[in-house]
């Protein structure tokens, strides 16, 4: 893959031109706003920015939609199949986006949280990947194994099911910490008090399952800590907190708890 376009200046887009550009010549970013086009373009050294679809260049050897996902279409619909290797970057969008409008596509979907305010080392992301022939997907894996050591082919319900998943783990992980944010906050407490037990239970999954590495009252069916917890919590957090204590709890009955 010699001549790479970038569609898109967003989270996933920023880390992915920034990896590809050490590989490959990014020719082209484009962004909706030209200004995001070209600061991301001037951070990588890219010759060329637009904010316009029809000003694609007409040459190159893949082209990168990276944008949110529900404007893929609207991209694909825009453009010209050129005969180049077109390919989205969705976790939750199928291959058959293309199908009827480009005769060589893939996907390639890098599984990590992005901020464009942070590039990531793309190295231990793992990238999973489909494409609508075997050349194809030839090159598409060519193209990501230059970013990173950890490039599986996947189908779309595969995928699918696999952003599922990493929504239970990154995002609505993340979205506890802020629920504890907020308990530590009426407390006039930090949070990063709670910093070296989440680093410990990250630490964990390494060498336990995540259903072994499971602790609190709640697998202990402590109902007693569990009740005087509810107590202390209102709306929303205590809802969450009986729905997943209720979970915890089901999945491991009593006569199987451990501390």
């Amino acid at each position: 893959m010699k001549r790479v376009v970038i569609i898109g200046s967003g989270n996933v887009a920023t880390s992915l031109a920034h990896g590809l550009a050490a590989h490959c010549e990014v020719a082209q970013i484009y962004s909706r706003q030209i200004s995001h086009a070209q600061a991301l373009a001037t951070a990588i050294g890219c010759p060329d920015a637009t904010s316009d679809l029809h000003e694609l260049c007409p040459d190159a050897d893949a082209y990168i939609i990276a944008v949110r996902d529900d404007a893929i279409a609207d991209v694909i619909a825009a453009t010209p199949d050129n005969g180049a290797l077109w390919i989205h970057t969705s976790g939750s969008k199928p291959l058959d986006l293309f199908q009827g409008h480009r005769s060589h596509y893939g996907v390639m979907w890098p599984m990590q949280s992005f901020s464009r305010e942070k590039v990531e080392n793309l190295e231990g992301v793992h990238f999973f990947i489909e494409a609508s022939d075997a050349a194809s997907l030839t090159r598409l894996r060519g193209l990501c194994e230059a970013v990173s050591r950890h490039v599986v082919e996947t189908d779309s319900h595969q995928r699918r099911m696999l952003h599922v998943a990493s929504v239970f783990s990154c995002n609505f992980a993340n979205h506890m910490w802020t629920l504890a944010s907020e308990v530590l906050s009426d407390a006039g407490l930090p949070f990063d008090s709670m910093m070296p037990l989440i680093s410990t239970t990250v630490e964990k999954l390494a060498h336990l399952s995540p259903s072994q590495s499971q602790t609190g009252p709640a697998i202990r069916h402590d109902l007693q800590v569990v009740g005087s917890h509810l107590s202390m919590l209102d709306g929303d957090k205590r809802e969450i907190y009986d729905l997943l204590s209720q979970s915890i709890m089901n999945r491991n009955p009593l006569d199987n708890h451990h501390a």
